[in-house]
C-alpha cells in the first residue's frame, strides 16, 4: 500500500473510534468525585499505556499529526524541523516521542534512538487544555507547567505551530473527546479554586 493511502485509511479509522468511556464523564457531578477520578487517571492508564509498544503509539500519533497539521504541512510550515528533532512528553503519563519533518511528512522515533533539539513536556491534563482551547501555551509555560528546554528559536517555531491547531482539523470523534476533556479538566479546576 502507498504511503500517502496507507496514512489516509489510517486517519479514516481515526475518525470511527469513540472516546474512551470512562473519560466521557458528565460536567455535572460532584465536584469531589470529579477532582478524585481526574487524580487517579495517570495512575490508572500509566500501567496499561506502558505496554504499548512503540509501533502501535506511531500508528495511532502519526495520522492524527497528519490530520491536524495537514494545512501546515501542505503550506510547508514544518521545514524548520527538517534534520531537527522535537520531543514530546506527557509526563504524568510517562509517555515520550521524537517527532521530526523529512520534507515531505512528520515522523517519529523513539527518545532513546536520537537526542532532542528542542522538547515540551506537560501534565496530560494541561496538554488536553491547550489542545481544547481552554489554556493557551504562553500561560502554562509561565506558570512553569509546560516547559520547553533546548533551542529557544525552534522551540518558538513549534510553540506557534501549536497556537495554530484549529481543534476542528481533529478527527470528529478526537475531537469532541478532546473538548470534552478539557471542558471537564477546566470546570473542575475552576469549581476547585472557588472552593479554595
Amino acid at each position: 500500500m502507498h504511503k500517502s493511502s496507507a496514512l489516509l485509511f489510517s486517519t479514516s479509522k481515526l475518525n470511527k473510534l469513540s472516546p474512551l468511556p470512562l473519560l466521557k464523564l458528565p460536567l455535572n457531578l460532584p465536584l469531589s468525585f470529579r477532582s478524585k477520578v481526574m487524580n487517579a487517571m495517570p495512575s490508572i492508564l500509566r500501567p496499561a499505556l506502558s505496554l504499548l509498544p512503540f509501533s502501535l503509539q506511531k500508528k495511532v500519533m502519526l495520522p492524527a499529526l497528519h490530520s491536524v497539521f495537514k494545512e501546515a504541512i501542505e503550506d510547508g510550515d514544518f521545514e524548520f524541523l527538517q534534520k531537527k528533532w522535537l520531543k514530546i512528553s506527557i509526563t504524568d503519563l510517562n509517555l515520550h516521542w521524537l517527532i521530526s519533518f523529512n520534507g515531505e511528512q512528520l515522523i517519529m522515533n523513539e527518545p532513546s534512538s536520537k537526542i532532542e533539539d528542542v522538547s515540551f513536556s506537560a501534565t496530560g491534563d494541561d496538554l488536553l487544555l491547550i489542545a481544547g482551547r481552554k489554556q493557551d501555551p504562553d500561560t502554562l509555560f509561565f506558570q512553569r507547567r509546560l516547559k520547553i528546554e533546548g533551542d529557544t528559536e525552534l522551540g518558538l517555531e513549534v510553540k506557534n505551530l501549536i497556537d495554530a491547531i484549529e481543534l476542528d482539523q481533529l478527527p470528529n470523534s478526537i475531537h469532541k473527546f478532546v473538548e470534552h476533556c478539557a471542558n471537564l479538566i477546566q470546570q473542575t479546576r475552576d469549581d476547585l479554586a472557588q472552593t479554595n
